[in-house]
Protein backbone atom coordinates (compact mmCIF):
# COMPACT_ATOMS: atom_id res chain seq x y z
CA UNK A 1 0.00 0.00 0.00
CA UNK A 2 0.98 3.49 -0.66
CA UNK A 3 0.28 6.78 0.43
CA UNK A 4 -0.63 9.02 -2.85
CA UNK A 5 -2.34 12.09 -2.71
CA UNK A 6 -6.10 11.27 -3.14
CA UNK A 7 -5.87 9.27 0.40
CA UNK A 8 -3.98 11.60 1.86
CA UNK A 9 -6.51 14.83 0.92
CA UNK A 10 -9.12 12.14 2.13
CA UNK A 11 -7.77 11.44 5.36
CA UNK A 12 -7.15 15.40 5.08
CA UNK A 13 -11.24 15.77 5.01
CA UNK A 14 -11.84 12.68 7.59
CA UNK A 15 -9.53 14.67 10.09
CA UNK A 16 -11.34 18.05 9.15
CA UNK A 17 -7.38 19.00 8.46
CA UNK A 18 -6.37 22.12 5.99
CA UNK A 19 -2.49 20.98 5.53
CA UNK A 20 -0.50 23.09 3.06
CA UNK A 21 1.09 21.54 0.27
CA UNK A 22 4.39 21.04 2.18
CA UNK A 23 2.67 19.50 5.07
CA UNK A 24 1.10 16.92 2.82
CA UNK A 25 4.35 15.99 1.70
CA UNK A 26 5.81 16.09 4.72
CA UNK A 27 2.78 13.58 6.19
CA UNK A 28 2.84 11.36 3.10
CA UNK A 29 6.06 10.49 3.63
CA UNK A 30 6.09 9.97 7.53
CA UNK A 31 2.73 7.68 6.61
CA UNK A 32 4.59 5.76 4.02
CA UNK A 33 7.38 5.30 6.44
CA UNK A 34 4.90 3.84 9.45
CA UNK A 35 3.16 1.39 6.37
CA UNK A 36 6.92 0.24 5.71
CA UNK A 37 7.86 -0.60 9.39
CA UNK A 38 4.44 -2.21 10.05
CA UNK A 39 5.24 -4.55 6.55
CA UNK A 40 8.90 -5.12 7.72
CA UNK A 41 6.51 -6.89 10.92
CA UNK A 42 4.76 -9.13 8.81
CA UNK A 43 8.08 -10.83 8.39
CA UNK A 44 7.89 -12.04 11.98
CA UNK A 45 7.58 -15.80 12.10
CA UNK A 46 4.33 -16.10 14.78
CA UNK A 47 3.39 -19.65 14.31
CA UNK A 48 2.61 -21.03 17.40
CA UNK A 49 2.06 -18.17 18.93
CA UNK A 50 -1.20 -17.37 21.14
CA UNK A 51 -3.17 -14.25 20.67
CA UNK A 52 -2.93 -12.14 23.94
CA UNK A 53 -5.28 -10.02 25.37
CA UNK A 54 -3.36 -8.38 27.57
CA UNK A 55 0.53 -7.75 27.81
CA UNK A 56 0.51 -9.09 31.33
CA UNK A 57 -0.79 -12.59 33.00
CA UNK A 58 -1.97 -11.06 36.10
CA UNK A 59 -5.28 -11.67 37.38
CA UNK A 60 -7.60 -9.57 39.31
CA UNK A 61 -6.97 -10.55 43.11
CA UNK A 62 -10.39 -10.17 44.92
CA UNK A 63 -11.03 -9.51 49.05
CA UNK A 64 -13.70 -9.14 50.83
CA UNK A 65 -14.88 -5.95 51.83
CA UNK A 66 -14.31 -5.36 55.37
CA UNK A 67 -15.17 -2.08 57.44
CA UNK A 68 -12.27 -0.78 59.26
CA UNK A 69 -10.86 2.71 61.64
CA UNK A 70 -14.65 3.52 60.81
CA UNK A 71 -15.69 7.46 62.10
CA UNK A 72 -18.24 8.16 64.15
CA UNK A 73 -19.97 11.10 62.88
CA UNK A 74 -19.45 13.49 65.48
CA UNK A 75 -15.38 12.63 64.05
CA UNK A 76 -16.39 13.23 60.68
CA UNK A 77 -18.05 16.52 60.96
CA UNK A 78 -15.82 18.21 63.56
CA UNK A 79 -13.58 19.44 61.16
CA UNK A 80 -16.12 20.04 58.37
CA UNK A 81 -16.53 24.49 57.87
CA UNK A 82 -20.45 24.11 57.74
CA UNK A 83 -22.97 21.55 58.88
CA UNK A 84 -26.23 21.04 60.78
CA UNK A 85 -25.27 18.20 63.30
CA UNK A 86 -25.77 15.47 61.26
CA UNK A 87 -25.05 16.10 57.79
CA UNK A 88 -22.39 17.91 55.79
CA UNK A 89 -23.46 21.44 54.04
CA UNK A 90 -22.64 22.39 50.73
CA UNK A 91 -23.28 25.64 48.54
CA UNK A 92 -26.49 24.21 46.06
CA UNK A 93 -24.92 23.75 42.91
CA UNK A 94 -27.75 22.69 40.38
CA UNK A 95 -30.49 25.24 40.14
CA UNK A 96 -34.44 24.86 38.90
Amino acid sequence: MQIDKELLLKLEHLAKLELSESERTEIAGDLNNILKMVEKLQEVNTDGVEPLTHITEGNNIFRKDEVKNQLTQEEALKNAPDHNGEFFKVPKVIKK
